[in-house]
């Protein structure tokens, strides 16, 4: 019967003996695991950051977009054909199930002007519901009303960055700044989003989309519109919900089957699931990246133990000599092995996460986020590298003939 606890405690004696020489073992699994902990942080944290910019941008959205205009062959791109009408949407916010709200918006660069600075934007007119729909909210002022819809009220929202840039330390609620050469009353100022990408979301200003259309942008084309945003009420029925989107626009628009479509629709939830996907997949090559070190930490287990081996054969021999039989010398020498990793696992698991919140420290661009899920992930495979390295050297000492160990010089 193998006598673990014995077996244990002069595991723990020969560590103690050479402690340099298990320091140094360990070193290659402190690093892997740290290296481990630090990537999977960095690669959580991106991916949690990505969610967090998608949602601030306005989750479970159908994006239509008016068509391509052509010129000279040339296409120009989507937007630049108004195809996309007020009773579009209007019909679609009536007719299509699993509907939370429908907003439209026309947008165009513009400069604005308060007092003797000036500052160049995009001054988006939209409904009433658009600030819903992108998730926006509002810090300071109010929010549009029916009434500036209906009388073409010439009343603006801005965000922190126009603010900013525009206003400086004075409060712009009730202050009346120019859109190009139009005056215009700030009503309200949005919270901020930061950025997302190259965009800033919050260098915007937002008008009423009656008053866009017939004071500021100006329109060959009454009651177009270059997007119609669809909030639907999840990310499962989305899919759904575009293709009725998708029905009822080709009706309206008179458009055949074979015919070629003056409108796109884009699935924020699709576009979602592919940036998540990206992420993930660099989260694990960065963690893949990290556990190289592990098995390079492994291998020197793996060396050190049999450079050991060698060096502990008259002792292997004396053991065998008094009683121990062949599972408690393998058992000794797996046992050192599994110490050894697991030691250099946990104090890994404390350089990785003063690693990862030194790395949130010192960068504002790059997250790190450590999860108990990590840290055991991590930690596994630390014991397991320990058993797995371990386990040849331990094998050949077991292998030793007694009276040849006692033999050996």
């Amino acid at each position: 019967m193998i006598d673990f606890k014995s077996t244990f405690k002069m595991a723990i004696k020969s560590l103690k003996i050479n402690k340099m020489r298990s320091a140094l073992t360990s070193l290659g699994i402190i690093i892997g695991v740290s290296a481990v902990i630090i990537m999977l942080g960095i690669g959580t944290g991106a991916s949690q950051k990505v969610q967090a910019n998608m949602e601030s941008m306005g989750s479970n959205i159908l994006t239509v977009r008016s068509a391509s205009a052509k010129a000279g062959g040339v296409r120009q791109g989507f937007g630049t054909r108004p195809s996309l009408t007020v009773k579009d949407a209007q019909e679609i916010e009536k007719t299509a199930d699993n509907i939370d709200a429908v907003a439209v918006l026309t947008s165009e660069n513009k400069q604005l002007m308060y007092g003797n600075q000036n500052w160049s934007s995009t001054v988006y007119g939209v409904s009433k519901s658009y600030l819903y729909v992108k998730n926006y909210e509002i810090v300071n002022g109010r929010t549009f009303s029916n009434e500036d819809s209906r009388n073409y009220s010439k009343v603006a929202i801005i965000g922190a960055t126009v603010a900013s840039e525009l206003f400086g330390d004075i409060d712009p609620v009730g202050r009346v700044m120019r859109v190009g050469n139009i005056p215009f009353k700030v009503i309200g100022v949005l919270k901020s989003k930061g950025q997302m990408g190259p965009f800033d979301q919050d260098d915007i200003v937002l008008i009423p989309i009656t008053t866009a259309q017939r004071k500021v942008f100006g329109t060959s084309f009454p009651g177009t519109v270059n997007q119609i945003l669809i909030k639907g009420e999840d990310s499962d029925t989305l899919s759904a919900l575009e293709s009725e989107v998708n029905s009822i626009l080709m009706a309206r628009h008179h458009i055949g089957k074979n015919q070629e479509k003056d409108f796109e629709i884009r699935n924020s939830a699709e576009f979602q699931e592919r940036m998540q996907s990206t992420v993930q997949v660099f989260s694990i090559l960065l963690a893949s990246i990290a556990s190289v070190s592990l098995l390079v930490g492994g291998i020197g287990i793996m060396n050190i133990m049999l450079v050991s081996v060698t060096e502990r054969t008259k002792e292997i021999g004396i053991r065998m000599a008094i009683g121990a039989n062949v599972q408690d010398i393998r058992l000794q020498f797996l046992l050192e092995s599994f110490l050894l990793s697991m030691i250099g696992g946990f104090i890994g698991i404390i350089v990785g996460v003063v690693g990862a919140e030194s790395i949130k420290f010192f960068s504002d661009e790059v997250s790190s986020v450590i999860t108990v899920g990590s840290i055991v992930l991590a930690l596994g495979f630390s014991a397991f590298v320990g058993i797995a390295f371990g386990y040849y050297p331990a094998y050949k000492a077991s292998l030793l003939n007694p009276i040849d160990a006692l033999r050996y010089e």
